[in-house]
């Protein structure tokens, strides 16, 4: 009996689909395996840029219509999100925390966030 089990052949699939395909298979040689990134110059071949009317936005003239939005405010102390903004120094802040620290400050400095804000108060 034994003679017969050698010479019969077992024909499996190449790959088992439960296994995972090594690497070596799925990119052969010569294939990158990350993302390709385009570069502007790419970019501005692939648009034809030239044949579009100049008052169109693209990568070469970003002058596009003001937004629709309201502009998002943001905390003059920390630079997050602030809904909230301080009655007396007018500036704005993100938290309680903040807030404490706004209220704490000198005239000084709050005369300089709000220069740097462009939003000059002048305290009397």
């Amino acid at each position: 009996m034994e003679p017969d089990v050698v010479r019969s052949e077992l024909v499996l699939p190449p790959v088992m689909p439960f296994k995972k395909v090594q690497t070596g298979d799925k990119y052969p040689k010569g294939q990158s395996r990350a993302r390709y990134w385009k570069h502007l110059k790419q970019l501005l071949q692939a648009e034809n840029f030239l044949s579009l009317p100049p008052d169109e936005p693209n990568y070469l003239n970003i002058e596009a219509p003001p937004s629709m939005y309201p502009p998002k405010k943001y905390c003059d102390i920390t630079g997050f999100e602030a809904p909230y903004v301080d009655p007396r120094t007018k500036l704005r802040y993100a938290d309680p925390e903040v807030f404490r620290q706004v209220r704490n400050l000198p005239n000084e400095h709050v005369q300089r966030y709000l220069a740097l804000r462009n939003a000059a108060v002048i305290f009397r």
